[in-house]
């Protein structure tokens, strides 16, 4: 039996009708950009994300770098953040002007580690005029990108709580974690805003590229509207030259409403997806993802830990099982950022799981019977390897 990485088709066949239906109306009105469909859309995440405020963008690229200009950082600012996560989380720093400043991430979450951080702030800062800065290079050290990584929350009372000693902006990094929740508050809500994508593998997918920003501060969520739309508060009246084209289509907005409305569901599928693995896999010398008696996992994705990755990959594969590697490079090491100066070894644990993480297929139309196929698999790749030792 072959088993796909992820079934796409499968979610949308739920939804067909009602995005085509939509669609059609869209063509009809031939409204395209933002209208009544991107303003519904925006109403009812804000209201699944239990938070006052959601501006619906292009990407979840265009949502990182818009929150952190819409919170206040600056050219010439550094900001922390892991290596371990896709890049465009990096990227939506250095598009703001600012640097990054990596902190190695957690061996049980795979999120930012807050004694790593604390450790950096209370060592490598100190106050002047009025402001934090780092002392190596006395640049102001203003904000905080933790990552909610594979759909599994980072420690936010801890991180909230150095933020506000260090007079931190925090943007969170929110896009794979739709509807988790954290001591039973949702993921987009624990910075002074949000990012989340919704590209088309995410738990709420788009047919395309889309995001959105979360925030509570009615303040911010103005500002996110005038950078997404050319610095424009009204038409042809542009007050900032910050701006760009970051606007959410219709379509898109569209397609996102009709997903959000089965997405508790999907999550709940990919939990028990995750229960079923974590049943099978016990046992067999495979470091299993972990929740944290805090966090209400969503399983963007289902990411084990073992020895001889590549060979047990390659393996899986020829037996018709898909698999993924998120993310196989951590960004320390990325030619992008080799001007950082880092090297092998600067951050231990986010190298472990860059070398040793493999993507199970999920998603939430995945059966019990192709995860026991993924597993019967693995099994007999893990035995080969243990005989051929």
């Amino acid at each position: 039996m072959k088993v796909p990485f992820a079934d796409l088709r499968a979610m949308h066949e739920e939804v067909r009708g009602e995005i085509e239906a939509a669609w059609r109306g869209l063509v009809d009105r031939s409204a395209f950009i933002g209208g009544p469909a991107v303003a519904e859309f925006e109403r009812a995440f804000a209201e699944y994300c239990e938070v006052p405020h959601a501006v619906g963008v292009g990407s979840g690229t265009d949502a990182l770098r818009i929150a952190l200009q819409a919170v206040g950082i600056r050219a010439g600012d550094l900001v922390l953040t892991v290596p371990h996560t896709f890049i465009a989380t990096v990227e939506g720093i250095t598009q703001a002007g600012a640097s990054p400043v990596f902190i190695d991430i957690e061996a049980d979450s795979y999120t930012m580690d807050p004694v790593l951080v604390e450790e950096y702030l209370e060592r490598g800062c100190r106050l002047k005029d009025g402001v934090f800065v780092e002392r190596k290079s006395g640049r102001r050290v203003a904000g905080l990108v933790p990552v909610d990584l594979y759909g599994h929350p980072a420690d936010w009372d801890r991180l909230v709580a150095l933020a506000r000693k260090f007079e931190l902006k925090i943007v969170e990094d929110a896009c794979q974690a739709h509807g988790a929740r954290y001591r039973g508050a949702r993921c987009g809500t624990f910075g002074h805003a949000a990012a989340f994508s919704f590209y088309p593998g995410k738990n709420l997918g788009a047919m395309g590229e889309a995001g959105a920003i979360t925030t509570a501060d009615a303040a911010v969520a103005e500002r996110c509207r005038v950078l997404r739309d050319h610095g424009q508060q009204e038409r042809y009246i542009h007050i900032t030259g910050e701006g760009g084209n970051a606007r959410l289509d219709a379509l898109q907005a569209a397609v996102l409403s009709a997903k959000l409305q089965r997405l508790e569901a999907w999550n709940e599928a990919r939990r028990r997806v995750a229960a079923w693995y974590a049943s099978r896999l016990e046992g067999l010398g495979v470091t299993l993802p972990q929740e944290m008696p805090w966090a209400a996992h969503v399983y963007h994705l289902y990411v084990v830990l073992l020895d001889e990755r590549d060979r047990v990959r390659s393996a899986l594969d020829r037996a018709g099982v898909q698999t993924g590697l998120h993310y196989p490079v951590p960004l320390h090491l990325q030619g992008a950022y080799a001007s950082l100066g880092h090297r092998s070894g600067d951050f231990p644990v986010s190298e472990r799981v860059a070398n040793h993480g493999l993507s199970l297929p999920m998603f939430p139309h995945l059966t019990e019977t192709q995860v026991d196929t993924v597993v019967a698999v693995l099994r007999v790749a893990l035995a080969s390897g243990m005989v051929a030792r």
